[in-house]
């Protein structure tokens, strides 16, 4: 978005709210979701022209990224009219590395268009999401694209969905043909033939069914008022008394359908070369909702639930859904009203951050446009720029009544890389530009490694990792140098012993003394460091028992036997000797470092590293090579938790063997398998291993 030109209009008109739509377009990646929304705005008269994805000419994809890449990496909005309703579109990404904004762009839709490619059939991707609609009970209808792809298929399509999702797709349409032939459609509402002209505006001509699809017409038509007349009994009656069901008694079973989960009804076409386009809006507007007819949505008010309603609401309640940073634009803030409005010129309660936010002036996104507006009423969505400290899945509220929504589940990092700026200038910089970043981007993490001191960013995946680093140099003018994370390994020991540590120095004048008796010995995993101080008689005074202790805590922190740090070990001091005149803190403290690091060469030292606890989700017949790589990076499976079509391995594998599963798992199982991890617990090295990595250890060391 840097540097894009943004075009001002003046103010639009104002809609009913039975008269928007809120609809995501949704499914996995490549299924063709962003060229229907093309399609679409070209079909409402946003777009002079059928916009290509990849081309200067989207509207959508209109990120540099996405048009080198040739798809889509952020979410995108934008809004038409078709038959004086507002269609509020927002295509969603449905790739590993950039379903980001998929969670929080589900949570302001109304209903879901989900793309489903003819050619491929139902993907992983689009079974997760569709998992996600079923937890926020969203209504759906199924667009089959590419019906003109040489390997479209229909029947195993409607049966997957039947077996994977559980539900009743019902087919609203019954196409000419599938492959090159394709070029219209039968709607099986009304039985009649509407073809279209490839690439043309998208508005579709009625005329005469072919023959040779009436008989597969009528049974298709017949089947499909059956399955709505089962919806109600009600309904069933007047079928089985009729043999048919009037437009009205079709629409109230449909919606009804919809809304309940029970059906799912199916449209195809083509939306690259806007082949049943028109059809499909004429099914959303008609059968998906408008706000004020989805049911409430809960927010908090201290220790309660509150109905936050799209029917006249008087208290302010909006969802920030997805925030875009921009140097030129500045932050630019996209949320949605779901009870009251916000008008431009005002100021707006943050209740997540606790905090009031000047409010400028308000638009509308069409693309990467600006549409000015005076106001955004309840049930729509809007855009505000520049303010200060709204992020994410931060809640607009009424300052009396303080509502708070649910957080957004965002998923969670799972490829790191190291960063290190190129110059100074750069250093001075990336913080900023990073923390501008993950602004935009909530699955993006970065922290600063204590242990080995470096600046991690964490991501989805290479792409993901990658695009983030374009856009650091880009945006920001930021570059840096990538390295992969050290493994933050710790040393211990697994034996004991008692050691003398003896410092003595004469020099000309004032000498140098210091001498401690220590015992050593090891504690269990995760108890860190005691010091106790056994010392009786004077042997030592107290006033030189600090330094002992801290000696020996910087001899841990520097390491031993391969300069990482060394944890849960006791050391008892519990004798020495000191000198009246010579002895000092600082000659102690030297004295301790020493009897505690020639002790430990006798305590059988070992090395631990990092254990993750991995979930990883993959369709079941990729099981097999998913444990047995599981098992060659030294994993140890805990258990398998069976789905319909998937599998969740669970297991505990070491950190240093995971660092490019990203990239792994996406080779092994084409891209359909998904999985989260965090540090769970340390455990030993193993022996066979432990000299490598503490000879590399050292020999990195000496070079610095």
């Amino acid at each position: 978005m840097a540097g894009a030109p943004f075009t001002r209009r003046g103010d639009m008109k104002q809609y009913k709210i039975q008269d928007i739509r809120n609809i995501g377009l949704v499914g996995h990646g490549g299924s063709g979701k962003t060229s229907l929304a093309e399609a679409i705005l070209y079909f409402s008269g946003v777009s002079d022209r059928l916009g290509q994805v990849g081309d200067v000419s989207s509207v959508m994809d209109y990120d540099p990224d996405e048009i080198k890449r040739g798809h889509s990496i952020d979410a995108s909005v934008a809004f038409c009219e078709v038959n004086a309703t507002k269609l509020n579109l927002i295509d969603m990404p449905g790739s590993s590395n950039f379903i980001t904004d998929t969670p929080a762009c589900l949570r302001v839709v109304d209903g879901l268009i989900f793309v489903i490619d003819a050619a491929e059939g139902v993907q992983f991707y689009t079974e997760k999401i569709w998992n996600w609609a079923d937890q926020l009970n969203l209504p759906r209808i199924i667009f089959l694209n590419k019906l003109d792809h040489e390997r479209a298929n229909i029947a195993p399509i409607l049966e997957s969905i039947k077996n994977k999702f559980k539900k009743n797709p019902v087919f609203m349409q019954l196409p000419n043909s599938t492959g090159e032939n394709f070029s219209g459609v039968v709607d099986l509402i009304d039985n009649h033939y509407v073809s279209y002209d490839k690439d043309g505006k998208g508005n579709g001509k009625t005329g005469e069914v072919p023959s040779d699809i009436k008989d597969e017409m009528e049974i298709s038509h017949a089947d499909l008022m059956e399955a709505v007349a089962e919806v109600d009994d009600e309904l069933i009656e007047i079928y089985l008394e009729q043999g048919e069901l009037t437009e009205e008694e079709f629409s109230k079973g449909l919606k009804e359908g919809i809304e309940e989960g029970q059906l799912i009804p199916v449209l195809g076409g083509s939306a690259l070369h806007n082949i049943g386009v028109d059809l499909l809006l004429k099914a959303a507007i008609k059968y998906l909702p408008s706000p004020d007819l989805r049911a409430p949505v809960m927010a908090k008010r201290d220790d309660s639930e509150v109905a936050c309603s799209a029917k006249g609401g008087k208290s302010a309640a909006g969802l920030v859904f997805k925030t875009i940073a921009d140097p030129y634009a500045g932050k630019l803030t996209l949320f949605r009203m779901f009870s009251g409005s916000l008008k431009g010129d005002s100021t707006i309660y943050n209740a997540t951050q606790d905090v009031n936010e000047r409010v400028g002036q308000l638009y509308m996104l069409q693309g990467k446009k600006q549409v000015q507006v005076s106001e955004i009423s309840e049930g729509d969505m809007g855009t505000v720029a520049k303010l200060k400290l709204t992020i994410t899945g931060d809640t607009f509220s009424d300052a009396e009544e303080k509502l708070v929504f649910p957080p957004i589940a965002f998923p969670l990092p799972v490829f790191s890389r190291a960063l290190e700026p190129k110059t100074r200038a750069d250093e001075e910089k990336i913080s900023t530009a990073l923390h501008r970043l993950l602004e935009e981007d909530p699955t993006l993490k970065m922290e600063r490694n204590a242990q080995t001191g470096q600046l991690l960013l964490s991501g989805l995946g290479q792409v993901h990792f990658d695009v983030t680093l374009e856009r650091l140099e880009r945006r920001f003018g930021v570059e840096v140098v990538v390295k992969a994370p050290k493994v933050p390994y710790r040393e211990t020991i697994k034996g004991s012993t008692k050691v003398q540590g003896k410092y003595k120095k004469q020099t000309g004048g004032k000498g140098q003394f210091g001498d401690t008796w220590i015992e050593i010995s090891p504690m269990k995993r995760g108890e860190g460091y005691i010091f106790e101080d056994k010392i009786v008689g004077g042997a030592i005074p107290k006033t030189y028992i600090p330094a002992v202790d801290k000696g020996i805590q910087e001899a841990m922190a520097g390491g031993i036997i391969a300069h990482y740090p060394m944890v849960d070990v006791k050391v008892s001091l519990y004798d020495g000797s000191y000198h009246n005149v010579d002895s000092s803190e600082m000659a102690f403290k030297i004295a301790g470092s020493l009897g505690f690091k020639k002790g430990v060469a006798d305590c059988k030292p070992i090395l631990t590293e990092p254990i993750m606890n991995m979930e990883i989700v993959v369709p079941s017949d990729h099981v097999g090579d998913i444990m047995g790589d599981i098992n060659s990076k030294r994993g140890k499976i805990q258990g398998i938790d069976s789905g319909e079509d998937t599998q969740t391995i669970r297991a505990f594998v070491p950190m240093a063997e995971v660092l490019n599963y990203a990239a792994d798992l996406t080779s092994m199982t084409g891209g359909q398998g998904m999985f989260v991890m965090e540090y769970d617990h340390y455990e030993d090295v193993p022996e066979h291993l432990m000299q490598k990595i503490i000879d590399e250890a050292n020999e990195t060391y000496e070079e610095k």
